[in-house]
C-alpha cells in the first residue's frame, strides 16, 4: 500500500516543480514594451536629451528586471508621437515618453493612458532657414514653405510662435515632415524654413542652415514638454512593476541631476544618438540640468499641461478639453521619492515658473 502511494505523490511534486515558476510569474508580465517618439541621427535606435533616454542608454530597466526574467522591449519610432499613439490604440505598447501635444491628443481621443512622471520638459524650439535665405524674421515666413512635424509637441509650439509674430499656420505653406526628411529638405532647398529640435543645430554647424529663432527664458510659454506615460491596463494589472519602472526613471533623473555642476558625462552619454556634445551643451544653455531633469509633477508642470490642453483646443488640434489632474497618476512617483529619501532633492516650481518655497519640517 505504501509503495502504491509513492508514485502519485512523486508525480504531484514533479508537477509542482515544473509548474511552480509559471505560477509564480502569473502576476508578472513576460515583457515590458516601451516606445520612444523619435530616432537618433541616421535612424539609429538611440536618442538623447532626457531621463528616459538615460534610462535606456544605461540599461537600467534591463538590470532592474533581469532577476525576474522579464524582457524589456524598446521601440524607437521615426513617426514620433503620432506613431506612439497608434501603438497605444492597438495595445502594442505599455509605456513611453510622449510629448505634451501627442499625449493630449491621444487622451482626448479616448486612449486609456496615465501620466506617471515628468521627463524631458522645458524643451527648446528652433526655426532654421537655408544658409542663403534672405528671411530675417519669423514674420517673413508668410507664404513660405515651412516644415513642421505635425502631431508632435513641436506643432503646438510652432502655432504659438507663429502667433507671436502675427501669423497663423494657414499664413504659411506648412508641410508635414519628420525630422530626417525635413533636414534633407533643408539641405536641398526644398523648404524655406523648418521648425526643429537639437538635431538641426548640426546643419547650422555644417553651413547648410541658419538659425532664425530659438526659444529662451522670455518665451517660456513656447517650451515643449514631455512626460512618462503608461497604459491603465498595465498599471492596474501590474502596480508593483509599474512602481519599479517609475523608480528606475527617478534614479536615471537623479544621476543626471547629480552631474549638474559638470554635465559632461550626461552629454557624452547622449552623443550615442548622433547629436554632438557641443549641440547638447548649447541646447541646455544657462539652464540647470537638475531643474531640467526633475521628474516632479509639480504646480508648474500641471499648469503647463492644463494650458496646453486649452491651447490645443483653441488651435483646433483637439475637440474637447479635460483637466490634467484627472489624467495624472502621481502616486507611484510620490511613493518612490519618499522611499528613496528624495523629498527635498528637486525643488518644486509654482504656476509662475518660479521655485516654490517648501516649509521646513
Amino acid at each position: 500500500m505504501t509503495h502504491r502511494l509513492k508514485l502519485p505523490w512523486l508525480l504531484v511534486v514533479l508537477g509542482l516543480l515544473i509548474l511552480g515558476p509559471d505560477l509564480a510569474r502569473a502576476d508578472a508580465p513576460s515583457v515590458i514594451r516601451i516606445a520612444y517618439p523619435g530616432v537618433g541621427v541616421g535612424n539609429r535606435p538611440v536618442v538623447g536629451g532626457n531621463s528616459t533616454n538615460t534610462m535606456h542608454l544605461k540599461g537600467l530597466l534591463e538590470e532592474e528586471f533581469k532577476k525576474d526574467g522579464i524582457r524589456i522591449e524598446w521601440s524607437f519610432l521615426r513617426g514620433a508621437g503620432p506613431a506612439v499613439n497608434e501603438l497605444y490604440a492597438n495595445g502594442l505598447v505599455d509605456f513611453s515618453l510622449l510629448g505634451d501635444l501627442p499625449s493630449i491628443i491621444g487622451h482626448a481621443g479616448g486612449l486609456k493612458t496615465r501620466v506617471l512622471a515628468a521627463t524631458g520638459f522645458r524643451g527648446n524650439s528652433y526655426i532654421f532657414v537655408p544658409s542663403g535665405s534672405s528671411v530675417q524674421s519669423v514674420a517673413e515666413l508668410r507664404g513660405k514653405k515651412v516644415a513642421i512635424f505635425k502631431g508632435t509637441n513641436m506643432q503646438l509650439s510652432a502655432a504659438k510662435i507663429l502667433e507671436k509674430f502675427g501669423l497663423k499656420e494657414s499664413d504659411i505653406r506648412a508641410i508635414n515632415m519628420d525630422t530626417a526628411t525635413a533636414r534633407l529638405a533643408m539641405a536641398t532647398g526644398d523648404v524655406d524654413a523648418a521648425f526643429g529640435w537639437t538635431e538641426y543645430l548640426s546643419l547650422r554647424d555644417q553651413g547648410v542652415a541658419r538659425l532664425l529663432y530659438s526659444t529662451s527664458a522670455a518665451d517660456a510659454a513656447f517650451y515643449r514638454h514631455a512626460s512618462f506615460v503608461g497604459t491603465e491596463d498595465f498599471i492596474n494589472k501590474y502596480p508593483e512593476h509599474t512602481k519599479r519602472i517609475v523608480k528606475t526613471l527617478v534614479l536615471a533623473a537623479k544621476w543626471q541631476s547629480d552631474q549638474d555642476q559638470n554635465p559632461a558625462p550626461v552629454f557624452q552619454l547622449w552623443t550615442r544618438s548622433g547629436v554632438t556634445f557641443a549641440n547638447f551643451k548649447e541646447d541646455q544653455g544657462q539652464n540647470s540640468l537638475k531643474v531640467l531633469s526633475s521628474p516632479l509633477i509639480d504646480e508648474y508642470f500641471t499648469s503647463q499641461y492644463n494650458t496646453n490642453i486649452s491651447e490645443a483646443k483653441r488651435f483646433g488640434l483637439i475637440r474637447k478639453t479635460f483637466q490634467f489632474e484627472d489624467w495624472a497618476e502621481p502616486r507611484f512617483l510620490n511613493e518612490v521619492i519618499q522611499e528613496l529619501g528624495l523629498q527635498n532633492y528637486w525643488t518644486p516650481y509654482g504656476k509662475d515658473g518660479k521655485p516654490k518655497l517648501v516649509p521646513k519640517t
